[in-house]
């Protein structure tokens, strides 16, 4: 069962007096050479770097409200990003958090998570692997288990987004949206299908949930091989993601790796934003003409995290 619109609106008074509004920048023709009317929605300025700060505030907030958490803490797994918001969430509760990692997520996401006081523990060589021993973790020490994406409480939160790009982008037609799990995916759905939004879902080709689960009908397990996969490789689709999708006007594209890091180079060469790959894969869409806008289209793309360690962008 996915979140629904009324869920979304008390995520947002939840976490109104935490969380930093979202900045949006209209995109000129030197950085997107397309016909419509392009706007960035700039979340990766967001506390810890990324959307998850939503979320993870709404989550723990929510669970505190209602007497659920516990004192030894939170725990999750995390490919980084998820694990720094929930660590900052637990923070705000006065609470702590216990991340399992796997072996390949960004030093730079995990000196985050150092700096925010949350006890890291190396979780296998995949999520999936991280995922299994923080379920074991949660038995044993009776931590509250949360979930990087796959939780009503993190897709509401991460709703709250689309609703402050609507409140300021009136006659918004289409929102591009880069998709790992789905947690980000049902939040903005879910908004986007209460203001009467298209949703462009964007995937790395070989880190394809979404894209597989739409053409099989259900989630199915995917190969994960991609630039983006330390923020986008989930294996596997949430099914609230599934079910909020089949509700709206929700399209699925691909794009490359190779686009994938055009468009980040260019975001930094165009705009000075060095964001990680998961957070250019949006914009990948439209540079690639994975989606082209019609003449005078209001396009709203979410630059969804900056985690990342910026010595690889080009110096121009």
């Amino acid at each position: 069962m996915h979140p629904n619109h009324a869920d979304v609106t008390a995520a947002a008074e939840r976490i109104s007096s935490y969380i930093r509004p979202v900045v949006l920048a209209r995109a000129d023709s030197d950085t997107v050479p397309v016909a419509g009317d392009v706007w960035f929605a700039l979340e990766h300025m967001q506390h810890t770097g990324s959307f998850k700060a939503r979320g993870a505030a709404n989550f723990v907030l929510a669970q505190q409200e209602q007497g659920r958490l516990p004192k030894v803490g939170i725990t999750l797994a995390s490919g980084g990003n998820a694990g720094v918001a929930g660590a900052w969430a637990a923070r705000l509760a006065g609470s702590t958090a216990t991340v399992f990692l796997p072996d390949s997520t960004p030093a730079v996401k995990l000196a985050r998570l150092q700096a925010l006081g949350a006890q890291v523990l190396c979780g296998g060589a995949r999520y999936a692997d991280a995922a299994a021993e923080c379920e074991r973790y949660a038995a044993a020490s009776g931590a509250l288990r949360s979930h990087a994406y796959d939780d009503p409480y993190i897709a509401a939160g991460a709703g709250t987004l689309l609703d402050e790009i609507a409140a300021q982008l009136p006659e918004l037609d289409t929102v591009l949206v880069a998709v790992g799990g789905g947690g980000l995916l049902t939040g903005i759905t879910v908004s986007a299908n209460h203001h009467g939004i298209r949703v462009v879902a964007v995937e790395p080709e070989n880190c394809r949930a979404f894209n597989a689960a739409l053409a099989a009908g259900a989630p199915v397990d995917v190969d994960v091989d991609s630039i983006a996969a330390d923020s986008l490789g989930a294996r596997r689709i949430t099914p609230m993601a599934l079910t909020a999708a089949a509700e709206g006007d929700v399209r699925s594209v691909l794009v490359t790796d190779k686009q994938i890091s055009a468009a980040r180079q260019i975001l930094w060469d165009c705009r000075r934003l060095a964001v990680e790959h998961g957070a250019a894969t949006a914009f990948a869409a439209l540079l690639s003409g994975a989606y082209v806008p019609a003449p005078g289209e209001r396009v709203a793309v979410i630059v969804c995290g900056a985690n990342t360690d910026p010595t690889d962008l080009v110096a121009r």
